[in-house]
């Protein structure tokens, strides 16, 4: 069963690709093994900005195989699984969307991949980059979000969503629901439970409390990715029913609401863009490779140039 209830053009211009292919590796992080994969590490210079890599709920690091194979020549990348995610190990003592933030940046620590980071985040990884960059500001030089999950949406506005679709159930409803078949599913691997239940604990009673008292952004370069108007699956149509969500406007609502929120987000910081693409799925990393590392050899050059100015 795919759980895409989960989710929430720049022209082609020509590249190098990197010649390399990432390169698999384990860190011991608090007595647990940590999985990475890296691509070119090894010219990487000091000062240099490397990208970061964060999955989305129940994925690891090689769910971004398709950008780290394809990186322009000369950016290096670090994806990673977390714990109970891949190869690495199941750590019970996380317990928040903090205590993985903190993880991450001691993965960094221990595998000597020193800042500036250039952090990019899909689904659910979104509201982990935005919350790394909170707690580790002088060390993040810019941000890519790929599809993100909407951790600003407000009680408020689910509501209206359900008057304006005559919908019975919100978003911020349906997660807990959703949460819960997964857990239900014992085909999934230990690990993609234990880190499904740690989000459900963590989300609950309040929807995203982490998030909701953060200082603004630094002025860092950002790029938003948002697919809308994308295919319906059939899981979705099955669960629809179940769940009494007219789908399509419920879908297209939630959206713009999701593009206002992250357009606010980044209203104050130069170099940013809010991406909006029809008919493209959730995974756009994996439908169009490509054009995501355009956005990341812009996103690249423009950190690093503002870092020599």
């Amino acid at each position: 069963m795919q759980y895409v209830f989960l989710i929430a053009l720049m022209g082609m211009f020509c590249i190098k690709l990197s010649a390399e292919n990432p390169t698999p590796g384990t860190t011991l992080v608090k007595g647990k093994q940590m999985a990475s994969l890296k691509v070119g590490m090894e010219n990487r210079k000091t000062g240099e900005p490397v990208l970061v890599f964060e999955s989305g709920l129940g994925s690891g690091g090689g769910s971004f195989m398709p950008l780290l194979v394809s990186l322009p020549a000369g950016i290096p990348g670090f994806a990673y699984d977390r714990n109970g995610l891949g190869q690495s190990e199941i750590d019970t003592a996380l317990v928040s969307d903090a205590d993985v933030v903190h993880r991450l940046h001691d993965l960094l620590v221990e595998s000597r991949v020193e800042p500036p980071y250039i952090l990019v985040g899909h689904s659910l990884g979104g509201p982990l980059v935005r919350l790394f960059a909170s707690y580790y500001p002088d060390e993040v030089g810019g941000l890519m979000f790929i599809d993100p999950t909407n951790y600003m949406l407000t009680r408020e506005e689910d509501e209206q969503v359900k008057i304006n679709t005559n919908s019975r159930t919100g978003y911020r409803e349906l997660l807990p629901i959703m949460f819960s078949e997964m857990l239900a599913d014992n085909a999934l691997p230990r690990g993609v439970r234990q880190e499904i239940s740690r989000v459900k604990r963590a989300g609950e009673p309040v929807y995203f409390a982490e998030y909701q008292s953060l200082a603004p952004l630094q002025n860092i370069p950002c790029i938003v990715l948002i697919a809308y108007n994308r295919r319906t699956e059939q899981a979705e149509l099955e669960l629809s029913k179940k769940t009494g969500i007219n789908l399509e406007p419920w879908f297209a609502e939630l959206d713009m609401i999701r593009v206002k929120h992250y357009a606010q987000l980044i209203k104050n910081n130069d170099n940013s863009s809010v991406v909006m693409l029809p008919r493209y799925s959730h995974g756009i990393h994996h439908q169009d490779p490509r054009l995501v590392t355009n956005y990341i050899e812009w996103l690249y050059k423009t950190v690093s140039s503002k870092r020599r100015q």
